[in-house]
């Protein structure tokens, strides 16, 4: 099967990016997914019994997801298109499925792959259901968001989800290596600002060979220091409305439970570092001191308070320290949800009762 760099019609010797020119060819070579592409994962007992069903790749961006596609129709000798529901229509579905059916009746099988499959509206994904029920075509989505929430139950019902997981740096270090022998050189970084590079990627693979990209083209060693001046600092991962927005408050929900200071500083910076808006965490932390604190400590709720009023007062950045010295008073101070249980109990029961007296 044609490569990227052959499909897209590029004339040898064209400059084409390290993550291109490092695309595995093997399934065996994706790394960071063993969990799926190994002998006893789904993906590799599909492969060994030569038959694929419809799926959805749910991950982060930079973990493979588009290139399991595609070495899965190789796998399978089924013909892979791909489409972006941000770039197509009604239209362009039309023609995938007939381009399908055409290929269908004289033999050959249709792989494809439609990335951010989230992105196509309600109506757009039924068009999907008829042609994935009688096999005109196997469909294989990839979203970065929950498919449970932004996907039809129709279209989920005939779906079997697979999650993909964020790089650890064991795999990040495997990407390096091979850029590095397929370079000829050695990245020119000290041990110590190769680690950076692993927490700048954030466990998107891609990303980290566009680094790789950039600094193979540096003379000089790196350390910690020169690598930050070299390259930019990532922006952190916060999708304000989506799942990391509510993956975050509830890590920070835990840590102020668990009263475990450092956690819930560290994501009370992460989520502003990512835009989050500091009067939400604010009305949160107010939440929590009256449901998680409640009378074990009433000056919580004073403290969470005069932080709101002191952040309205003071915007960003100097707000930012009074939203900071809530999150430590709360994670510090003595537990109990004793005002949030009976509070409950009695709501629930004055329901029951009607206008019993």
């Amino acid at each position: 099967m044609a490569d990227l760099f052959t499909s897209a019609g590029l004339e040898q010797g064209a400059p084409r990016p390290l993550a291109d020119r490092l695309r595995p060819k093997l399934l065996r070579e994706v790394v960071g997914q063993d969990h799926l592409i190994a002998p006893a994962g789904p993906l590799g007992r599909m492969l060994s019994a030569g038959r694929l069903t419809s799926l959805v790749f749910w991950g982060p961006p930079g973990t493979g997801k588009t290139t399991i596609a595609r070495l899965l129709a190789q796998g399978t000798e089924l013909y892979f298109e791909q489409i972006s529901a941000v770039f197509s229509g009604v239209a362009e579905l039309r023609k995938c499925f007939e381009a399908a059916a055409d290929r269908r009746r004289v033999g050959m099988g249709t792989l494809l792959f439609v990335d951010e499959i989230h992105r196509f509206n309600r109506s757009q994904q039924d068009g999907f259901l008829p042609y994935v029920e009688d096999g005109t075509i196997i469909l294989v989505g990839a979203t970065t968001e929950n498919p449970s929430f932004e996907l039809n139950a129709a279209l989920l019902s005939r779906l079997q989800v697979l999650t993909l997981k964020r790089l650890d740096e064991r795999a990040m270090a495997e990407l390096l290596t091979r850029a590095e022998a397929l370079e000829q050189k050695k990245l020119p970084v000290t041990d110590a600002a190769r680690a950076m590079l692993y927490s700048m990627a954030d466990g998107d693979g891609r990303y980290l060979l566009n680094l790789a990209d950039i600094l193979f083209e540096v003379e000089e060693m790196l350390d910690v220091t020169a690598l930050s001046q070299v390259l930019q600092q990532r922006a952190p991962v916060y999708d304000k409305d989506r799942d990391g927005h509510y993956n975050l408050i509830s890590a920070l929900h835990k840590s102020l439970r668990g009263s475990d200071v450092d956690a819930a500083l560290y994501w009370t910076a992460r989520m502003l570092a990512g835009g989050e808006e500091p009067l939400y965490l604010l009305r949160r932390l107010v939440r929590f001191a009256a449901e998680d604190i409640g009378l074990a400590d009433p000056n919580a709720l004073l403290q969470t308070l005069a932080a709101k009023e002191a952040y309205q007062f003071l915007g960003s950045p100097e707000g930012d320290l009074h939203v900071a010295q809530a999150v430590i008073y709360l994670a510090t101070a003595p537990k109990s949800n004793a005002v949030y249980k009976a509070y409950k109990a009695v709501a629930k029961r004055a329901k029951e009762t009607g206008s019993l007296t």
